[in-house]
């Protein structure tokens, strides 16, 4: 079955950069929008980013201006490019995308911004 994989989490210092991937493990046909969560412990899942087949984008106010949401249709990939990190971007990312009417999930991963 279709996961998403994601990669680049890590450490970083404030003012910093990051760029996460999301892939799918296989071909995926009739993919529709994709995005980015994240979650902090005890807060609620907050919507970061999204983007839908032909490009159109939306950021949540606190990272408009400093965060990227790209695709890639061919290679089944979505980007989240993170730049001027701050201390409260520290989470656990994690992207989706919709198959038809069906949301698949990453496993995650996390970023730190801190010195």
């Amino acid at each position: 079955q279709v996961q998403l994989v994601e990669s680049g989490g890590g450490l970083v210092q404030p003012g910093g950069s990051l760029r996460l991937s999301c892939v799918a493990s296989r071909k995926i046909f009739s993919i529709n929008d994709m995005g980015w969560y994240r979650r902090v412990p005890g807060k609620e899942r907050e919507l970061v980013a999204t983007i839908t087949s032909d490009g159109s984008t939306n950021y949540v106010d606190s990272v408009k201006g400093r965060f990227t949401i790209s695709r890639d249709n061919a290679q089944n990939t979505v980007y989240l490019q993170m730049s001027s990190l701050k201390p409260e971007d520290t989470a656990v990312y994690y992207c989706y995308a919709y198959v038809f009417t069906t949301r698949i999930w990453g496993q995650g991963t996390q970023v730190t911004v801190s010195s």
